[in-house]
């Protein structure tokens, strides 16, 4: 590692490694003392439990000799055990007086200084590059001062670019040995408690590690990079709280509990919409023709749970339900919308998987069909209203709390236990990061690929048959136009990239709550609705903008 000596302020190698060694020294007698406690102890039972479990997958073994061998060991367990459980609070007391000479002379004698050292390594290092531009300058100015030639001039302005990149490389390259080192220090304090405890470190312990690891991870361009976008609405949402009572009078305040509860309300069934078609975008798809779904569905449930007989005809049939019980029609509502919703992106996925078709053809198709057959069947006409009694019995609000809240709730956490604690998740962000690497894995891309479009249908379907309970009814072909734009909006904005296999839940959800907030937020106002357009689509552009920097830079 490059050393650059000022005064002796910056510590050599072997300076560095002189004020380590009375550490190194006492925490390792320590350490000897404690490694033979564990030898016939600790280490005997690690060693003991994963002969165990080789034995039980041991496939060449018979039963009769399987169990003898496991009983065998067993009871070398058990004599491992008790050995150590009698050393154990000699180890603890070991353990303690290491880390109470650790906690009073590690950081006071051997990280401090190193610090220190560092601080002024960087401060030697800025110099060195100061004065290295200074005379590049100069060369620079000297070289041009010589030259006439038009070409000659571009040539040299070029090499001295080349020249000023390269000074910056080796600066940055220099900070970052100096960093390197400075964490190594830190690291070293770690790795002595680790080998003490056997990883098993402390809360604090943990936290620490933890805050310092973001420290030398953390850079602020790559920050703004991927929080920039976030920072920019809550500065946005900031101003509009502020200039809310100052433009529509000091009793209209944007920031208040109702406001809140109206805007999480709306966002309940769209997060259902956001979370069916963040699988699709993980595998670098989407679904154009979730508004369509949405519509179709309303009005199937609105039909089913149509307030006295239907005046309105589907194919020239008048539906009445009203014979079944209330409750037999609400779960009849849902399953239908499911069944459809699913049939449908099913239909889609599998033309996706089978033939490699882009879900933005498919999706495509699936919308022009599933709005044709919506509109001709019902005329386009509106269903009116559903029986009053239902939306207190799906969604009843508990002193003022919208329970439609809690469905939403309910969906992130099952579908984020999907993604993160099944294996169908863990393929899914595999097939969308490389499917061919995946294929070659073992890992059925079509499986995956037509699961992911199932999923998002059964969410559509719920999707719509809570949007059905919310509005009271008032189901159309024509309900949910453009739904589809807010929730593939929702998702690039909270991070799901159409690179595939980047993506969390979390971020669909801030997503889902910034385009809702951010509308009803205009909608308090008085903002055109086609205004509204305009923001969402800015925010939408700079969203996949830095979606896309991200990855020109990953790449």
């Amino acid at each position: 590692m490059r050393e650059i000596k000022v005064m002796s302020k910056i510590l050599t190698v072997e300076e560095e490694n002189k004020l380590c060694k009375p550490i190194d020294d006492f925490v390792g007698k320590i350490q000897e003392k404690i490694d033979a406690l564990r030898a016939d102890g600790t280490d005997k039972v690690i060693s003991l439990q994963s002969l165990i479990e080789s034995v039980k997958r041991d496939k060449t073994l018979s039963a009769d000799e399987r169990n003898k061998e496991i009983s065998e060991l067993q009871a070398e367990l058990k004599k491992a055990e008790s050995v150590e459980n009698a050393n154990k609070d000699q180890i603890a007391k070991y353990i303690s007086e290491a880390e109470a000479y650790i906690d009073a002379h590690f950081d006071k004698e051997y990280y401090k200084p190193l610090v220190a050292s560092c601080e002024e390594a960087k401060k030697e290092a800025k110099a060195e590059y100061q004065s290295k531009l200074g005379k590049l300058a100069a060369e620079h100015k000297e070289n041009l001062s010589k030259l006439s030639d038009h070409q000659e001039i571009k040539d040299e302005n070029y090499v001295y670019k080349n020249r000023l990149f390269d000074a910056k490389l080796e600066y940055e390259k220099h900070i970052q040995d100096i960093k390197d080192r400075k964490m190594e220090a830190f690291s070293h304090k770690y790795h002595l408690i680790d080998l003490l405890r056997m990883s098993k470190f402390t809360f604090m312990q943990n936290h620490k590690i933890k805050v310092e690891n973001y420290k030398y991870s953390f850079s602020i361009k790559k920050y703004l990079l991927q929080n920039g976008l976030y920072i920019a609405i809550i500065l946005i949402f900031i101003g509009l709280s502020i200039i809310t009572p100052v433009l529509k009078g000091p009793q209209t305040h944007l920031l208040t509990y109702n406001n809140v509860l109206n805007i999480l309300q709306q966002a309940s069934p769209k997060m259902y919409l956001a979370l069916g078609v963040a699988g699709l975008i993980l595998l670098t798809g989407t679904d154009l023709s979730i508004g369509r779904m949405i519509g179709m569905g309303m009005t199937v449930a609105t039909i089913i749970m149509h307030q006295g007989a239907n005046t309105g005809q589907v194919f020239g049939h008048a539906f009445d339900f009203t014979g079944l019980p209330v409750g037999v029609r609400v779960v009849l509502a849902l399953v239908v919308c499911i069944i459809l919703c699913t049939f449908f992106t099913a239909i889609a996925g599998f033309f996706t998987a089978k033939f490699k078709m882009h879900p933005f053809i498919s999706t495509m198709a699936n919308m022009l069909v599933i709005f044709g057959l919506a509109t001709y069947a019902t005329k386009g006409v509106s269903f009116g209203a559903i029986e009053s009694n239902i939306p207190d019995m799906i969604i009843p609000k508990l002193n003022g709390f919208p329970t439609i809240i809690l469905w939403a709730v309910a969906a992130i956490a099952v579908v984020w236990f999907i993604w993160n604690k099944t294996p169908f998740g863990k393929n899914l962000y595999a097939v969308g990061g490389n499917p061919e690497a995946a294929s070659a894995s073992g890992i059925s891309v079509f499986a995956v690929t037509l699961g992911a479009f199932i999923l998002a249908g059964i969410l559509y379907g719920f999707g719509a048959w809570l949007e059905c309970a919310r509005m009271v009814g008032s189901g159309s072909a024509a309900y949910g136009q453009g739904w589809e734009m807010d929730a593939i909006a929702a998702c690039v904005v909270g991070g799901i990239s159409f690179t595939g296999g980047i993506g969390k839940i979390s971020g669909v959800v801030v997503g889902v709550l910034i385009f809702t907030a951010l509308t009803y937020s205009l909608t308090i106002l008085g903002i055109d609705t086609n205004l509204q357009f305009v923001f969402e689509g800015i925010i939408i552009l700079v969203a996949v903008t830095l979606d896309c920097l991200k990855y020109v830079q990953k790449k």
